[in-house]
């Protein structure tokens, strides 16, 4: 990260925000057209049917939604983090640097860093993944064959069975989901430190792309990590599917804890049944994490943000 140094304030910084909607719209330009579904010989064929029929634009067919959500989360997480690793460094959890000896965030500075900011992402995260979830159970190819047919209307169906606070049910999932960011963010410190101690040697790399690289396999660590938490999240957030969504709340019935759903997934499906879906992640994660690293520091260089690392 840029920048002259770290501060001798306790002010909010929010260039970390503004970089953070860079990552979450990266998110979406990358990860959108790629879909989940790329493990299949068919999904292939669709991705070039759709780019040759209707051109490569058409792969951002209702992307907005998604768009907006992901800026709007990584904004919260990628703002909050940058303040906590200023936090940190300011209450002496540093270290020096090699050579220079210029104090530096520690590698569990980091890793707290990265906990406390996907915990703090909760708060936005939550709604947004719940209706997300709602959303792509629907298997009906028409809209008006759709229980939900938007996200506002899944919205107002969930507030008005449940209550506003309805839609943040899972979020002890999500909790326990968010807070494997800090094995992203204390691997890609991690793996920065690696690639900045190849300086000198016919393997150094420029900074965006050791930001990339260890963006991309970062992301690999988080997701072998995060994902049983995961898959409890969705299935607590896609409660009562396969049955519709009730119209009232005495019809919902008591909906399933986080501790209840994990033994539900181990009952059915045993430990495989909580890193499922892990291999398609897997095939998404390097592109998409990758390129939002790169933006996301890159921007905190552009717009000169204080140096929470020194190579």
């Amino acid at each position: 990260m840029a920048g002259d140094g770290v501060l001798d304030t306790n002010h909010i910084r929010i260039v970390g925000a503004v970089a953070g909607i860079g990552s979450g719209l990266t998110k979406v330009t990358v990860g959108h057209g790629l879909g989940v579904k790329i493990l299949t010989k068919g999904a292939f064929d669709a991705f070039f049917t759709i780019i040759r029929k209707e051109g490569p634009l058409a792969l951002y067919k209702g992307a907005t939604p998604p768009a907006v959500g992901w800026a709007a989360i990584d904004s919260l997480l990628l703002g909050s983090l940058h303040n906590y690793r200023l936090f940190l460094i300011r209450n002496g959890m540093t270290e020096p640097t090699p050579v220079s000896g210029i104090p530096r965030l520690t590698m569990v500075g980091h890793g707290l860093a990265g906990i406390a900011a996907g915990i703090t992402s909760t708060i936005i995260a939550t709604p947004i993944e719940h209706i997300k979830v709602k959303l792509q159970l629907q298997s009906q190819r028409s809209i008006s064959d759709r229980q939900f047919k938007g996200p506002i209307d899944c919205i107002r169906q969930i507030v008005r069975v449940q209550g506003p606070l309805g839609l943040w049910y899972g979020f002890t999932g999500s909790v326990a989901f968010r807070l494997n960011f800090g094995f992203m963010f204390l691997s890609f410190e991690g793996l920065m430190r690696v690639f900045s101690s190849l300086k000198g040697t016919s393997f150094e790399m420029s900074t965006g792309t050791a930001n990339f690289i260890s963006g991309g396999l970062g992301s690999f660590v988080f997701w072998f990590f995060a994902m049983p938490a995961d898959n409890i999240k969705n299935r607590m957030m896609s409660y009562p599917h396969p049955l519709q969504y009730p119209q009232s709340s005495a019809a919902l019935g008591h909906r399933p804890s986080f501790w209840a759903t994990a033994r539900s997934i181990n009952s059915q499906h045993g430990l495989p049944g909580f890193f499922r879906g892990l291999g398609p992640c897997f095939l998404r994660a390097f592109p998409v994490n990758a390129s939002a690293f790169f933006v996301y520091e890159g921007l905190l260089r552009v717009l000169g943000a204080e140096k929470t690392r020194h190579s």
